[in-house]
């Protein structure tokens, strides 16, 4: 994600501190190496870890990457679904209104 792309307060970070921004975007890349999922997987990956986090704003960005990508709506639906035995019912629930919020234009 180019700096221009990012969310206001990660913006903000990036401008100010531009070396943090540059080393934080170089271990992402790393990690991203690091083994053979490929790039799909990994974005519905972080999409799953950012639901399981219950972190709203993660949701938002990796549900608007993963559009952009060419994932469908209905796969990051699936996301939230799957995090129903695990994380929960009410949490499910919450995750899939941040991916709809995405999805559905919201």
């Amino acid at each position: 994600m180019s700096q221009q792309n990012l969310p206001s307060g990660a913006g903000e970070v990036a401008n100010d501190y531009p070396e943090i921004w540059e080393a934080y975007a170089a271990l992402g890349e790393a990690c991203a190496k690091a083994g053979p999922l490929d790039e799909r997987t990994r974005r519905l990956v972080k999409l799953a870890l950012a639901v399981g986090a219950r972190s709203e704003g993660a949701v938002h960005s990796h549900a608007r990457r993963a559009m952009q990508e060419s994932i469908g709506a209905e796969e990051l639906k699936q996301v939230a679904m799957l995090s129903i035995p695990t994380l929960g019912f009410p949490a499910a629930v919450a995750a899939l209104t941040w991916i709809e919020d995405v999805t559905d234009g919201r």
